[in-house]
């Protein structure tokens, strides 16, 4: 008999984010995917001493790194050195990698939020009543703050990013595994992000998010990509989350949820395929 791949799931389930309960989805996720999978939870600071003992490990709702920062370092060195399954891959380009890539997409012109983190490079950015100014580790909104353009030449430079505050109409969200488009959702009201509801993309939508999965080059993983719909009726990269994106699976349908799991199984299964015949 053969034995089933074993997976270590990391999750942080007491962590309290803004309309979203982590704790439900992974608790949902993890039960589906035990039909092909033997799996084990833990707490992301746990996850460096328990993963040798499982064929891979899968990195969920574990929070935002930022408040165990040098342990997440220490889980990714030792993961490499030890050649480690790690999935989502640590090769991604995106927010795994911190939000320096969104100056890498403003500069090689791709529809993304301008983006800029020198004061040298203010006269890039376009005029707004406000602007936005985000450290370059953060997330979950942690840090951001709203200033006026007055306020940015006395601004420290160098870990901050700072971008144009857009009036937009709404944000909408594209989920993919692999790289196959699972579904999207959007929140109509711009105040109340985490209220989402279904959204249909059009055939535009999908090559405007299909731009940015091509560009991380995952071959394997779960992907979000967040965009808010301008006023003149374009799409702008908000952020491209490829280390622990939240799905949002209370609000599709039962189909959607289904067809993810399908496709969330599959992706495991290829990916540690390819990792013992690498």
């Amino acid at each position: 008999m053969t034995a089933r791949p074993s997976l270590l799931y990391v999750t942080d389930l007491a962590y309290q984010a803004r309309g979203r309960r982590y704790c439900d989805e992974d608790i949902v996720l993890s039960t589906r995917l035990r039909a092909d999978f033997d799996i084990a939870l833990c707490h992301p600071l746990d996850a460096a001493a328990l993963m040798d003992r499982f064929d891979a490990v899968v990195v969920r709702n574990s929070g935002p790194v930022l408040h165990y920062q040098k342990e997440y370092d220490a889980f990714r060195d030792q993961a490499v050195a030890r050649d480690i399954r790690v999935y989502n891959p640590l090769t991604g380009r995106a927010d795994m990698a911190g939000k320096q890539y969104l100056l890498e997409l403003t500069e090689a012109g791709y529809p993304v939020i301008p983006t800029i983190d020198r004061a040298q490079d203010l006269y890039r950015l376009p005029a707004a009543d406000q602007y936005v100014v985000k450290p370059k580790a953060g997330a979950d909104s942690i840090g951001l703050d709203f200033v006026s353009r007055e306020r940015l030449d006395g601004l420290g430079y160098g870990n901050i990013l700072v971008q144009p505050r857009i009036d937009f109409r709404y944000e909408v969200s594209f989920y993919y595994i692999d790289d196959t488009f699972q579904y999207a959702l959007h929140a109509p009201d711009p105040s109340r992000r985490w209220v989402l509801e279904p959204y249909s993309p059009t055939r535009a939508d999908l090559v405007f998010a299909g731009r940015f999965i091509d560009w991380n080059t995952l071959d394997h993983g779960i992907q979000r990509v967040d965009a808010c719909r301008t006023q003149e009726g374009d799409l702008l990269l908000v952020e491209l989350e490829d280390l622990n994106p939240y799905l949002s699976l209370e609000h599709v349908s039962d189909q959607a949820r289904d067809t993810l799991v399908t496709s969330m199984t599959a992706s495991l299964h290829r990916f540690l395929d390819a990792a013992a015949h690498a």
